[in-house]
């Protein structure tokens, strides 16, 4: 052990993230007098069995949101309980908050609050070594960096729109490299607010910078996103393809999902599933994220069965980043990918277990921001350090978001001829044409 890279303080302070809710700031010293600082964000569209946010429920305060309990178990029961041991074995300092909190959901000392903490240790470490946070969470030869997933129409949760589906992202899966994925990416957006403008449609975006106009249906979306492809001088598919996250649990009922805001109608399972068929033909998708409720596995095994050979099938709310959840899943053939969100397990040691699994059984990863975000860009490092090959942080828009885009965009220049940027999507383009 370096006596330089102990824990001396641990200090939490409670900050606002992009909605405007309270979150987390967590600050770790180190015996050496270096700090780092990491900051939790927070999601509206979450999973059941996701780590617990604790909140005060003190509703004289921010409705109830305050996190001034979490921000006291980082200095108080975390603090006594980590004090002392090196910054440096991430590992080791996860499992000691994991056993402390004693809960499957860490709902005792809250998610949040346990998160907080393993980040800036993560980032603390990285300064003991003297090392960028992504070599020191994987020290590599070269380095995969991924492709960016912008989301760049909002509906559902994230958005007052008169669409269902949560997010319709474009996939600049075609450039050579991270920065011109980005200006792909950019250019798209732009084209497509310029056609929403030419068509009188509002051009005011939801909580991760996507456009949130009034459209006859959901399908109108991806017909918007082809145009926009096209006017910005890209080939559909080729350049520049589409993804989606329904959020099918915030529009499941029952055993039926009611697509209600542009269409009052109900499916269901073999309908839905044969309406993401009919858009697969008619567009250029090639991920499908939470296509069906976080309890329809059975939706999942058929989607899988149906049409996983043609496109990425992500699960997000069903695994939760939960590596016990993820092996059923792999187990049951419920997808060929997962979505990380590190604030979905609690702690940077259980999100690199949850990546490991995937890519041990061939399937992609997709790092992801959350809806309520900060300006902390850690996920950008943790994505390159995982070779993961997609994140997705949001439109080109809205510095919460473009914090994480042009962290990478720095770290390539900063890896050179050692960074790489592989396309995951090339087998089912490749399929399809």
């Amino acid at each position: 052990m370096s006596i330089d890279s102990q824990i001396a303080r641990l200090q939490a302070l409670e900050i606002l993230d992009s909605r405007g809710n309270p979150t987390l700031s967590v600050t770790v010293t180190l015996t050496d007098g270096n700090s780092a600082t990491a900051s939790v964000p927070s999601g509206a569209s979450t999973g059941l069995h996701e780590a617990v946010e604790l909140r005060d429920d003190d509703r004289n305060r921010y409705g109830g949101k305050g996190v001034r309990r979490a921000a006291a178990h980082v200095e108080g029961e975390i603090a006594d309980a980590l004090m002392g041991l090196d910054a440096r074995a991430q590992s080791d300092i996860d499992h000691v908050m994991i056993a402390l909190d004693g809960t499957d959901t860490k709902g005792r000392l809250g998610g949040n609050a346990i998160l907080g903490v393993s980040i800036a240790v993560a980032r603390a470490s990285a300064l003991a070594q003297g090392r960028p946070l992504y070599r020191s969470l994987n020290d590599a030869d070269d380095y995969l960096l991924p492709v960016p997933c912008m989301n760049v129409l909002n509906g559902g949760k994230h958005a007052d729109s008169s669409l269902d589906f949560q997010e319709f992202m474009i996939v600049p899966h075609g450039a050579p490299g991270f920065a011109e994925a980005v200006r792909y990416g950019a250019e798209t957006y732009a084209a497509l607010r310029s056609l929403l403008h030419d068509r009188g449609l509002a051009t005011s975006v939801g909580d991760e910078g996507g456009f949130a106009p009034r459209l006859d249906s959901n399908e109108a979306a991806c017909e918007l996103i082809v145009a926009a492809i096209e006017r910005a001088g890209y080939r559909p598919g080729v350049d520049i393809a589409i993804a989606l996250d329904p959020a099918a649990s915030s529009f499941a009922e029952g055993e039926s999902y009611h697509l209600s805001r542009s269409r009052t109608r109900r499916l269901d399972r073999a309908a839905l599933l044969a309406l993401y068929g009919r858009w697969i033909d008619a567009y250029p998708i090639v991920s499908i994220e939470d296509g069906f409720g976080e309890e329809d596995w059975a939706g999942f095994i058929d989607q899988t069965a149906d049409q996983g050979d043609r496109i990425q099938i992500v699960g997000d709310d069903l695994f939760v980043t939960n590596p016990r959840i993820i092996r059923e899943g792999i187990a049951r053939h419920a997808a060929n990918a997962a979505l990380i969100k590190p604030n979905q397990i609690g702690t940077v040691t259980e999100t690199i277990e949850a990546v490991r699994i995937c890519q041990q059984a061939g399937w992609g990863t997709m790092v992801s921001h959350r809806s309520g975000e900060t300006a902390d860009d850690f996920i950008a490092d943790f994505a390159v350090a995982m070779g993961a090959g997609q994140i997705k942080s949001g439109a080109p828009c809205r510095g919460e978001r473009l914090a994480k885009y042009n962290r990478l965009i720095a770290i390539e220049a900063e890896l050179g001829d050692r960074a790489r940027m592989a396309a995951p999507f090339a087998r089912y383009v490749e399929r399809r044409a």
